[in-house]
């Protein structure tokens, strides 16, 4: 049995989407980090960085349980338990690979932050906001350019794009216009069309 402990949020829906996709049996452990759920001691014995989401699998490589933290590696992870959604060959493989830290390292940051001060933050902060805002708005670029010469992130559905949709899925929180990028419109609304992300997205049924 696989257990998932996550919340609502972009990083959290990128692994209930993944199972969903490749149809693995999960259960949900709600980590409710409005009340700092992810501070208890047991929690962090799963991991160190007090992050959701974490994955732990009874049944491992090598048949023994296996512990997981930080989404990227949860999703190469279930690709390989699976031989789903990361691409067969090497060079798609690596392809696929290079999008998803295109997305650990860029576009969750800096969507974050563009989140942080837009919505949350207690004071506003003009610098920052310019600053995040204008990143964003950067990196909507590049994924706009990339998905104007291809159909997905990499040359096939991969877990580029289920790491990268929920936060594209916020485009409304970052005050970004999705007709603004006509091509990641198109990416956004045909994935967002997939059964299995429409279940993975409401995992565990709130909102963060």
């Amino acid at each position: 049995m696989i257990t998932l402990y996550t919340w609502g949020t972009p990083n959290g829906r990128k692994v209930s989407i993944m199972l969903e996709e490749c149809g693995l049996p999960y259960r949900v452990k709600p980590i409710d980090i409005t009340r700092g759920d992810q501070l208890y001691p047991e929690f962090v014995a799963l991991n160190p960085n007090a992050k959701i989401p974490v994955l732990v699998d009874e049944d491992g490589p090598d048949g023994q349980p296996i512990t997981l933290f930080e989404s990227g590696a949860i999703l190469v992870y279930l690709a390989g338990k699976t031989g789903q959604l990361l691409p067969a060959s090497e060079r798609g493989k690596y392809d696929a690979l290079q999008w998803l830290m295109f997305q650990m390292g860029g576009v969750g940051p800096m969507f974050g932050q563009a989140h942080h001060f837009l919505r949350f933050a207690t004071e506003w902060v003009p610098y920052a906001i310019k600053r995040y805002s204008g990143e964003t708005a950067r990196l909507y670029g590049v994924l706009d350019r990339r998905l104007d010469e291809a159909e997905y992130l990499a040359d096939e559905y991969s877990i580029a794009d289920i790491a990268t949709f929920p936060w594209v899925a916020r485009y409304e929180w970052q005050k970004v216009d999705l007709a603004d990028y006509p091509n990641v419109q198109r990416w956004y609304q045909a994935i967002a069309a997939r059964p299995a992300v429409q279940r993975g997205m409401v995992v565990p049924g709130v909102v963060a």
